[in-house]
């Protein structure tokens, strides 16, 4: 699935005429981005779900031919946050399979097939790319790298699932995977954070985080200047 829905607000005015999904990168939309690479480890059927200027978000998947298929989770008349977006889109899934899950706005080198093997050799209920960066956000950790808590270093705020001795804080990186039975536990659809659900099932399930190298290119392209400063690495003959 990719998160396609958000209303873009960090990229305008680039997003005052069109969908944060359709923002230009290197010659082709983030989205063409985000489907390309699923389609490379294999994703037999992506869910995007629109919400900001969707008819154009559908069109441009119409209009284009995809190696995996690509279906539509509308979210026009209320936008569902992460959550409820994916629960939602619980019924088109096909079923009984892994969901490997990304935001559009990210770009980055990091080598995905080894994220998708890491969640299914440790048999995880849900699996949550991680790195080591300066965020205000925080997941936390316990030495296992069972998921255990949040923390807010701006605000003070703190969520905590469970105690530890030992702990490490990791910026979540915007890629997960979850397995379907999961989804049946996150109650009816409505706006909500998956992050937060993952949080609360953090308490009895195994919710893990699954860390890249430091070194790893990695970019949430939300605002101008992470995009220009992604498309300059990633300029074709960089």
């Amino acid at each position: 699935m990719i998160f396609a829905a958000g209303l873009g607000t960090r990229l305008k005015p680039l997003t005052d005429k069109l969908p944060k999904a359709l923002a230009p990168f290197n010659g082709q939309p983030l989205l063409w981005h985000a489907i390309k690479s699923m389609e490379k480890v294999g994703a037999e059927r992506i869910v995007v779900n629109v919400h900001h200027f969707a008819s154009k978000i559908i069109d441009y998947i119409n209009a284009n031919k995809w190696e995996a298929e690509v279906v539509i989770s509308d979210e026009s008349d209320l936008l569902l946050d992460t959550g409820g977006g994916l629960l939602k889109a619980q019924s088109i899934f096909i079923p009984n399979k892994s969901i490997f899950i990304r935001n559009v706005d990210i770009i980055t080198s990091t080598n995905i097939e080894s994220f998708i093997y890491s969640h299914r050799s440790n048999k995880n209920d849900a699996t949550l790319m991680v790195k080591k960066r300066s965020t205000s956000r925080y997941l936390v950790f316990d030495e296992g790298m069972q998921l255990c808590g949040w923390k807010n270093i701006k605000t003070g705020d703190e969520i905590k699932v469970r105690e530890v001795e030992k702990s490490i804080d990791l910026a979540f990186s915007g890629m997960h995977i979850v397995e379907p039975h999961l989804l049946n536990m996150l109650g009816e659809v409505r706006p909500f954070s998956i992050i937060k659900a993952y949080l609360e099932l953090a308490k009895d399930r195994k919710i893990t985080g699954y860390q890249v190298a430091d070194e790893e290119p990695w970019f949430d392209v939300g605002t101008i200047e992470k995009l220009k400063e992604a498309e300059t690495l990633y300029k074709p003959g960089n």
